[in-house]
């Protein structure tokens, strides 16, 4: 970009400190409220870095044209910028006012040294539109790091919430909370056939107490879970049928005639201690002996 003042990179060269002292402070100003986020000798080493990246890039390539290879050094940083942001807890305008507080400094710069009136109009559009698709970007690159968080965080969310216990020797339970989608339903299943492998167990309780509602769709899941488990060497027996959930698989013609449903976790659990052929007794009655003798062991 030609004017009678020089070039921009050169501006910026000629004014670095002016610039930079000048962006600190309209940025510390942004960040008032969030100094325990950032240092300020970390936002100087960035603001440096980005302002020295951003004049080898206007050097070599167009302002109109931030994607081009010239620019490269430039949106690696930027990205880096909004990942850390985004993982520090900056919002998504706190994060753009790290470019976007760049134009006032630049512009009055240019204002100083380029006397001409349509040489400093042309710079400062082009300024302007430079500034402006990188602010853009930094908000992109922004926003795509927090949908990965997001995403992350919602995983781990699927898979704390369908823990595998194991209740007894060869018998698991699966407590189901919440809405029971596709998504978690492939969490509910690969967690439940990886502790079978591991455990050997024989028979799996699926609780759907806390399950607010069962569809079509709910139950449909519940039998690929159902038949998963099976394939392994596992049957499995679902409880926390409550009589508006009885009424609602009736209703909706779902055919759960091959699985094993209990109202309770309890009833479910003495169902498979008894397929597993155990038993849980009171500890007075194991130590009883026949009716009419005292105890093994008393006096």
């Amino acid at each position: 970009m030609k004017s009678t003042g020089g070039t921009l990179p050169e501006i910026v060269r000629t004014h670095e400190q002016a610039i930079l002292h000048e962006w600190m402070q309209r940025q510390m100003e942004s960040i008032a409220t969030r100094r325990d986020l950032m240092s300020e000798p970390d936002l100087h080493r960035q603001s440096r870095e980005f302002l020295r990246a951003f004049v080898n890039a206007s050097e070599s390539g167009r302002l109109d044209d931030i994607h081009g290879a010239a620019w490269a050094d430039v949106r690696e940083m930027l990205s880096r910028v909004s990942e850390s942001r985004a993982l520090q807890g900056f919002s998504p305008t706190e994060t753009a006012t790290f470019v976007f507080s760049l134009k006032q400094p630049l512009f009055k710069q240019l204002r100083q040294t380029i006397p001409d009136g349509e040489a400093l109009v042309d710079a400062i559009w082009a300024t302007t539109a430079a500034i402006d698709a990188l602010g853009l970007y930094t908000a992109e690159a922004y926003q795509t790091t927090r949908n990965e968080i997001i995403g992350r965080q919602q995983q781990e969310m699927l898979e704390l919430s369908t823990p595998v216990v194991t209740l007894w020797t060869g018998i698991l339970a699966l407590p189901l909370i919440g809405t029971l989608d596709s998504a978690r339903t492939q969490v509910v299943m690969e967690n439940l056939l990886q502790r079978i492998v591991e455990t050997g167990s024989l028979i799996a309780i699926l609780d759907i107490t806390g399950v607010p509602t069962v569809d079509t769709l709910v139950a449909q899941h519940l039998l690929k879970t159902v038949a998963a488990a099976r394939l392994m060497g596992a049957d499995c027996i679902i409880s926390g049928i409550r009589p508006q959930i009885a009424q609602t698989i009736v209703h909706l013609g779902v055919d759960l005639n091959s699985v094993t449903t209990k109202a309770t976790l309890a009833d479910a659990f003495a169902i498979a201690l008894k397929r597993t052929g155990q038993a849980v007794v009171r500890k007075s009655a194991a130590s009883a002996g026949p009716a009419g003798a005292p105890a093994a062991g008393a006096d």
